[in-house]
């Protein structure tokens, strides 16, 4: 077999979207879905892997910037669109797509590269942690009571058509982002995502809603739904399925969370992605009735080790020897000492004795703040080779807000 990867031409794009979408089953999205993310590809940054004039291999990047602990906004390449056909499984191709992918990160100067996993199995050895991790509800609404600030009275909530409020939703969202790890800054473009609403997609449900919280006239948070009708025996048992909701104030956001549980002829609301830190958990008089589940959310894996560990700021002081292992980007592949605090930091070369060994793999879990160094000590996976280097860098490294991605790519 002859393969060769390369970039993919803006006439060639349909074709190769094709195989993506047979990669991942083979239901062609909708004529909106596909049309949104043609814009929204970067096409010098997406690659193709032909066997002849056959696509067999895809894979992208979009070009972000993501809040790192401290508030700054560090570039990194959102890997997407991954895919090989089933007929070239298990050839390398993958592989092969992986380094030239991130060996143009690196030439980009781009210190981080992020991604969410279809199968989460598949990226460890490519040097990508579990960053974050996001939170699935279903909340049984009418055997559920809320804990209520004073002054939810005053919030003014009005039902507007999502594509009207978009410039709202996302005044409301630019304020959120420096605020918590993980979050990304909203490139141009990708304010569609959020309001993509193909008829031929809501399986069951209603057309999707946007309730606006305003106080004194300034709208301060936003949530967006659908409803999806049911009926059983006894009444009505319909779902509000909560897309995405986001709030500046604890007033707002709990009468944007009063609002969504107590909505007519629904018993349930589901959503499957929110924040582990979220209020809700905390407002609730039953969390037993919440269905809380967790899975993974962003991967991230630092592109080059010196620029990303330097690029974050740490919530204690820290002055640690770091033995890295990067078989795949041997550049990475060493000692560095990472000195800062608070106020920044700085990461460089060594040849001091090292205080921790890890993998590249253990830094990009660690590196939002969302899984201690300690945590993956326990589990084999970080090496304490100076005693008490272990507690300073995993309290160092971590994070007073949970790290989450709200939503993916």
């Amino acid at each position: 077999m002859t393969t060769q990867v390369r970039t993919l031409r803006a006439a060639e794009w349909d074709g190769w979207y094709a195989k993506l979408e047979r990669a991942f089953g083979g239901v062609p999205e909708s004529s909106e879905e596909r049309g949104l993310f043609r814009d929204l590809t970067e096409v010098d940054r997406s690659l193709g892997v032909w066997d002849g004039t056959e696509v067999v291999g895809t894979a992208g990047a979009f070009s972000f910037r993501v809040t790192v602990p401290g508030g700054a906004s560090a570039p990194a390449a959102g890997v997407t669109m991954v895919s090989v056909q089933a007929t070239h499984r298990r050839r390398g191709l993958l592989t092969e797509m992986m380094r030239h992918q991130l060996d143009d990160v690196r030439r980009r100067a781009e210190p981080l590269a992020i991604l969410t996993a279809s199968e989460p199995v598949i990226y460890g050895r490519f040097g990508y942690g579990v960053a974050t991790r996001q939170a699935t509800l279903q909340v049984e609404t009418e055997r559920v009571a809320l804990t209520l600030p004073e002054g939810t009275d005053d919030v003014r909530l009005r039902i507007v058509p999502p594509a009207e409020a978009v410039a709202d939703c996302e005044r409301v969202y630019a304020r959120l982002v420096a605020g918590r790890p993980g979050m990304l800054a909203r490139q141009p473009g990708w304010e569609r995502l959020p309001v993509l609403d193909p008829p031929g997609d809501r399986e069951g449900s209603g057309e999707l809603l946007c309730v606006l919280a305003e106080v004194a006239g300034e709208v301060r948070g936003y949530a967006r739904y659908a409803v999806k009708p049911e009926w059983g025996g006894s009444g009505p048992e319909g779902t509000v399925q909560l897309r995405d909701m986001e709030a500046l104030d604890p007033v707002v956001r709990a009468a944007l969370w009063r609002y969504l549980l107590s909505i007519d002829l629904t018993s349930s609301l589901v959503s499957h992605n929110r924040p582990l830190d979220d209020p809700l958990l905390h407002m609730v008089s039953d969390l037993r009735r919440c269905g809380v589940r967790v899975r993974e959310g962003l991967f991230l894996r630092p592109v080059e080790v010196g620029a990303a560990l330097a690029g974050r700021t740490y919530a204690a002081p820290v002055d640690v020897v770091l033995d890295v292992r990067d078989a795949f980007c041997p550049w990475n592949e060493g000692r560095w000492r990472l000195s800062g605090d608070a106020k920044g930091a700085s990461c460089e070369r060594t040849t001091d004795a090292a205080d921790l060994a890890l993998s590249v793999r253990e830094l990009g879990a660690a590196y939002l703040g969302d899984t201690p160094l300690s945590a993956l000590a326990a589990a084999g996976r970080v090496t304490e080779l100076r005693s008490g280097a272990l507690s300073e860098a995993s309290a160092a490294f971590g994070s007073d807000i949970t790290p989450w991605l709200p939503h993916g790519f």
